[in-house]
């Protein structure tokens, strides 16, 4: 009777431990996402080499090569279904509506494919375009978004780390680096016209955009985000949204921009809005504008590289819960 009641009790144990441990896999792949490596990555991305990154110049091709190396490095290939790392978008597309006289451009796509639900998608996005280069100053976007761009390499870097170790997503990570965001939403309105995976499979966006710095309203303290358009459309994307963070980062939500007077009009500035007005679920991640905003200035060194951390170890924590959970995210509002 002894020997059973020890067989049982070490049985208890290793299932407890075990349980524990699926249950900490998120807190120890977001802490792959460091200071660091965020800092050496935007180091490159915001400089002056990359000449603002203005939709389809020479200058945001150069950066976008510089995020595929990264990717080739990492062992992240792009998705099953593209032929390369592009999806290309032409100059006629991106000059339609304003007539900018911009150049073809891309949109750049890795893909951690999912164990379970592979075809079920989570975005993960951010736009890697700034404003290039005005009367001789380069427009650096070291911020905007050159902090969203780097947080998705890291995030997708976590994500690849946890799937080569045995503990990957079980649905399918898209991680979508979209271009002509600055001239009017181009890149994230493209792919959600020409999507690679049915919207129809497309569970959620998590959408980075202005991550690494404060604003006016927040000069005390860097530990907070504001989130907007977590509730527009789903219940389980605001309850993950709150849970996440209360697990995991402890950060203040801000839900300012998230009232749908706002005379900012946030949620229908950045790229998330292209899947949200599919049905999609999006939230969109930001720390609000401020002096360097669309400037010069908007440099590397007054990136808050322990708040930029900590907001994007909160993205990947939203984006692991959402391609983890057991069901898809309810839709459960209409939106307005």
């Amino acid at each position: 009777m002894k020997k059973v009641l020890l067989s049982i009790s070490a049985a208890l144990l290793i299932g407890c431990g075990a349980q524990k441990e699926n249950t900490d896999f998120a807190r120890q792949y977001m802490q792959t996402i460091t200071s660091a490596e965020l800092k050496t990555l935007l180091t490159v991305v915001a400089s002056d080499e990359m000449e603002g990154r203005d939709t389809g110049t020479e200058g945001q091709k150069k950066a976008g090569r510089y995020l595929i190396e990264q990717y080739k490095n990492f062992g992240i290939p792009y998705p099953k279904g593209a032929n390369s790392y592009y999806q290309p978008i032409s100059a006629a597309y991106l000059n339609a509506k304003y007539k900018e006289n911009m150049s073809d451009s891309e949109n750049i796509w890795a893909f951690i494919e999912g164990s379970e639900k592979p075809d079920e998608i989570v975005v993960v996005s951010a736009h890697y375009d700034h404003v290039g280069i005005k009367n001789g100053e380069v427009y650096n976007g070291a911020d905007d978004d050159g902090s969203g761009t780097v947080s998705l390499v890291e995030i997708a870097r976590a994500f690849a780390q946890a799937k080569k170790e045995g503990h990957g997503p079980k649905r399918s990570v898209l991680i979508l680096h979209v271009t002509g965001e600055e001239h009017g939403l181009h890149g994230s309105r493209y792919y959600s016209e020409h999507p690679l995976f049915p919207l129809a499979n497309t569970v959620c966006d998590v959408n980075i955009d202005m991550i690494g710095r404060r604003d006016e309203f927040h000069s005390k303290s860097n530990n907070y985000i504001y989130v907007i358009g977590s509730d527009y459309l789903s219940s389980d994307l605001f309850n993950i949204c709150e849970s996440t963070n209360k697990k995991y980062t402890q950060l203040s939500l801000d839900y300012k921009y998230n009232d749908r007077q706002d005379p900012n009009r946030f949620y229908y500035r950045s790229d998330h809005y292209n899947f949200a007005k599919n049905g999609i679920p999006s939230v969109f991640l930001f720390s609000g504008t401020h002096e360097d905003y669309h400037k010069p200035g908007d440099d590397v060194e007054k990136i808050e590289f322990d708040a930029l951390t900590k907001r994007a170890q909160y993205a990947f924590s939203i984006a692991w819960e959402v391609a983890n959970r057991p069901s898809k995210l309810m839709v459960d509002k209409d939106g307005k």
